[in-house]
């Protein structure tokens, strides 16, 4: 008998300790700093006063995901301040949903564990439930899936009446979607983001990143996405032609993470090119669990493979390389540098004026210059800028130092009436005496 109660304590201990771990995944502290600290900032009429107590009760005491989140995206005490300040009725009707964070441990650990069935090489990582300060319902760094509450956690009853323009257009669409109800997916959809290489510096590739995270996870919870630009892209093959045409813009405005207004009326149709890829990948693989492990597993630091498997997906009309070439030679560019050749050695010092002139005429507003590798170092000191008549032509004045090296871009902001962007264009020369 004895023997018997030992194996029957050390089998509940086992198991206790095995729910505490997975318990543990989920992380929901901040959100109690957050109110105790709201409770008593609006109770004080001071500005500074408020922002010392969001600052010593909520930021300091945070957890490692406030931290991730507050750095991710530059939130600061005086933010939070502002938005407390400026829209009571929206905090008083979102505090009740925050608090449910608790109650959805249980859920999400088992979303966890549906991924893990799927993907059995799965890694762990920590969820935190922050209050954010409204840029992010969702996002990551390293192994921490980090929540904005305060949106993510909204549905259609969150007051939104005392917000303008946009912004309350946007959040009115977003929250009459009741994000609280995709809570779950949404958690499996950033949880796969710590399992994937760094996210990619290319709007393709970054597409395809997305769409994977939001693919793997409608398939480990066996439930659809409620993410709209899902289903639209699917009945509407234009979006993939017109993404054809801009990817390699290399803009994420108008296909990610933005309320940029464009011909469909659908945000973040980015989320479907790269989901649409995913499952045409799985669907054609006969072996589904190593589907989904490719689809994880892809390398973002090797660009070549990541354009070698997209191509064999056969989504895109044409193979990439083909409609990058399509691209460069049809995208304006900048033909010439009128006061000298590009890259020359022995470019007189005392040039006043580096004019660009570019093939066609572009709309005379958008610039953009930025440092090439060589840094701030290499960057001309710049006194005035401005464009010719015809804007054919922009030209900057400068002071140039003699016996030195200069290198910048000129970079796709530059853009005609259509928004069509320039191929960004490295320029690079050497000064000699003055």
């Amino acid at each position: 008998m004895n023997r018997i109660l030992i194996f029957l304590l050390i089998g509940i201990t086992f198991s206790c300790q095995t729910a505490k771990e997975k318990q543990s995944n989920v992380v929901t502290t901040d959100i109690d700093n957050f109110w105790a600290a709201y409770d008593l900032a609006i109770q004080e009429p001071d500005s500074l006063k408020q922002i010392k107590l969001i600052d010593s009760l909520y930021i300091q005491k945070g957890t490692l995901g406030l931290q991730k989140i507050m750095e991710a995206k530059n939130y600061t005490a005086q933010e939070y301040v502002e938005l407390i300040n400026k829209y009571p009725k929206y905090w008083n009707s979102i505090r009740k949903n925050t608090y449910k964070s608790k109650n959805l441990a249980a859920e999400l650990n088992e979303g966890i564990e549906k991924l893990r069935s799927i993907y059995p090489q799965l890694r762990p990582a920590k969820i935190y439930f922050t209050i954010g300060a409204m840029r992010t319902n969702g996002t990551t760094r390293d192994s921490s899936v980090l929540i904005g509450s305060e949106l993510a956690m909204a549905d259609s009853s969150t007051d939104i009446s005392e917000f303008e323009g946009e912004t309350k257009e946007w959040l009115k669409t977003f929250f009459d979607s009741d994000p609280i109800d995709g809570l779950v997916l949404l958690n499996v959809h950033e949880y796969i983001h710590t399992q994937q290489s760094p996210i990619p510096n290319n709007l393709l590739h970054t597409v395809l990143y997305e769409g994977i995270a939001e693919f793997v996870s409608v398939k480990a919870l066996g439930v659809p996405s409620n993410a709209p630009a899902i289903e639209f892209g699917k009945s509407n093959p234009a979006v993939r032609d017109k993404f054809e045409r801009e990817m390699f813009y290399e803009w994420t405005f108008d296909w990610l993470w933005s309320n940029s207004p464009n011909e469909f009326g659908v945000r973040d149709l980015g989320y479907y090119v790269g989901y649409a890829i995913a499952e045409r990948h799985y669907e054609k693989s006969s072996d589904k669990q190593k589907a989904i492990k490719e689809l994880i597993e892809l390398n973002y630091g090797d660009p070549e493979m990541i354009d070698v498997f997209i191509d064999q997906t056969e989504f895109f009309s044409k193979p990439i390389e083909v409609l990058r070439q399509k691209d460069q030679e049809e995208r304006p560019r900048v033909t010439r540098i009128k006061q000298f050749e590009n890259r020359s050695l022995n470019v007189f010092a005392g040039t006043q004026e580096i004019t660009i002139e570019f093939s066609e005429k572009l709309n005379g507003y958008n610039t953009g210059v930025d440092y090439g590798e060589s840094g701030e170092d290499a960057f001309p000191e710049v006194t005035n800028r401005f464009w010719s008549k015809d804007s054919t032509a922009w030209t900057i004045q400068v002071k140039l130092e003699p016996q030195k090296r200069y290198q910048f871009w000129i970079t796709n902001n530059f853009r005609t009436a259509d928004n069509i962007p320039i191929l960004p264009y490295l320029i690079e020369f050497q000064t000699g005496e003055k």
